[in-house]
């Protein structure tokens, strides 16, 4: 990677993968996109910056060139419990601003980034140590969105030679940008409101185990990946990574460690459950790990102490 485009730079994975970019490639080096403009946003001001609607063909192609970029790494897109309220739209985007995205890869000969999710999979997937290769029936757009994704992908890269890659995200938890519309977003806002009001209610029930990973080591997995050999990269595209698999009551406890007195509550959302229990308690990555040496650093003690202590600063709490 050189010269790279990110969409969706101001989402929650986009905000944080463009400072981590530009501080390993340069700022000059990493374009940032979205459909509006923040102004003294750090993403925004930091690096060459453009608003672009992913479902504008033309404007995509005409930044990519303008920029003469050789990486694309496109992550515009509806979270899973937003898409599933907005299913036509969610379609548009999450199908429609592929397409264009990789429509620009293949004519510029670019290298190409999109994450899939844990949410490709459904109801009939086995949900223990669920396998890279495994059936995929979701019963969300949002998964039928990522499933379709991944069949794009891989039809890009084998019918034009376009170098796709990609991986399955589990939850991401982050202190730096507020929750988006995800289903495992309650593992991001627990920590909020521990820190804000001592106490938080969870939307998703007691005993729901889903896969979870910090950012940082999201970031670091979509750089590894894309700067790894080509050769030895027999998926490709929708690599299952995660670093741990927990239900809310683990995070609760994990947290009263460093905030006694915390206390959780339940009152379940059902659309939110649904979602979450058509996925995996937890996934397999040894395919990661073996094509492209993929590895996380941080479990759920290590990430809850930082999480908390970077939050603190963040809400100016003493």
């Amino acid at each position: 990677m050189k010269k790279i485009l990110v969409t969706g730079a101001l989402g929650q994975i986009g905000s944080e993968l463009t400072m981590h970019l530009r501080s390993i490639y340069g700022a000059d080096n990493v374009v940032a996109t979205d459909i509006r403009r923040l102004e003294g946003n750090e993403t925004v001001e930091s690096g060459p910056f453009e608003i672009l609607d992913v479902l504008d063909s033309c404007s995509m192609a005409e930044i990519a060139k303008k920029h003469e970029v050789d990486t694309v790494i496109h992550l515009a897109a509806l979270l899973s419990a937003v898409a599933e309220a907005k299913p036509v739209l969610a379609w548009q985007i999450n199908m429609g601003g592929l397409f264009n995205a990789l429509e620009v890869a293949r004519e510029l000969k670019c290298s190409f980034f999109t994450p899939s999710s844990i949410g490709a999979f459904g109801p009939s997937t086995p949900r223990d140590n669920t396998p890279q290769d495994t059936i995929q029936r979701p019963g969300t757009m949002y998964g039928v969105t990522k499933v379709s994704g991944e069949l794009l992908c891989d039809y890009y890269n084998k019918r034009f030679g376009v170098d796709t890659r990609g991986v399955r995200f589990p939850g991401l938890i982050s202190y730096v940008t507020p929750p988006g519309g995800g289903t495992t977003d309650y593992a991001v806002d627990i920590y909020y409101k521990a820190l804000e009001e001592g106490k938080y209610t969870s939307y998703i029930g007691e005993g729901t185990y889903m896969d979870m990973m910090y950012m940082p080591d999201a970031l670091n997995a979509i750089v590894n990946l894309m700067e790894a050999d080509a050769s030895k990269l027999v998926h490709r595209n929708a690599f299952n990574i995660t670093a741990m698999s927990f239900e809310p009551s683990m995070i609760a406890a994990e947290i009263s460690k460093h905030i006694p007195g915390f206390k959780m509550s339940y009152e379940v959302d059902p659309v939110r459950q649904a979602i979450a229990d058509s996925w995996p308690n937890s996934i397999d990555c040894t395919a990661a790990k073996e094509e492209w040496g993929f590895s996380a650093k941080y479990d759920l003690a290590s990430m809850t102490e930082d999480m908390l202590k970077k939050l603190k600063v963040k809400l100016n709490i003493k």
